[in-house]
């Protein structure tokens, strides 16, 4: 039996039946099932060593500041001294940092007390949950 070409061009454009565009979404379904939980834990950890390299640099500025002024900045004035110079100190030579301290990964600010109970000053993020103590995503992340 002979084809027309527009007969041969309709049969060779032909679409997906719903059986196989079906199947295949069953398959990406279950691809998204298996990928997806591995993928967002590792967007935790990834906010944790986030967290840890901000204490790390903000730690380095607050040693520099120290070298400058002869102590590190109070508890009142806050990491912003790292910034912006306090009205009483002749001998601040920033700004140690180009802009205001980051907050944390999770939109919270860190917490830094000086002088403090664990180090010299402590410097901490309360981890995902914003609570004292924890575990895994949730434990806090400190500068000692």
């Amino acid at each position: 039996m002979k084809y027309s070409i527009r007969q041969q061009k309709a049969k060779a454009i032909r679409g997906f039946t719903l059986l196989e565009l079906l199947v295949v979404m069953v398959i990406i379904g279950l691809l998204a099932a298996y990928v997806g939980p591995k993928y967002f834990s590792q967007v935790g950890k990834s906010e944790i060593k986030m967290a840890q390299a901000q204490i790390d640099a903000l730690e380095k500025a607050l040693h520099q500041y120290r070298l400058d002024v002869g102590s590190y900045p109070a508890t009142e004035q806050g990491l912003a001294a790292l910034v912006t110079r306090p009205g009483n100190e002749l001998r601040w030579q920033g700004p140690y940092l180009a802009k205001m301290p980051p907050s944390d990964p999770w939109g919270r600010p860190y917490v830094y007390k000086y002088p403090g109970e664990r180090a010299e000053f402590d410097l901490l993020s309360y981890g995902k949950d914003g609570q004292p103590g924890g575990e895994g995503e949730a434990a806090d992340i400190k500068n000692w």
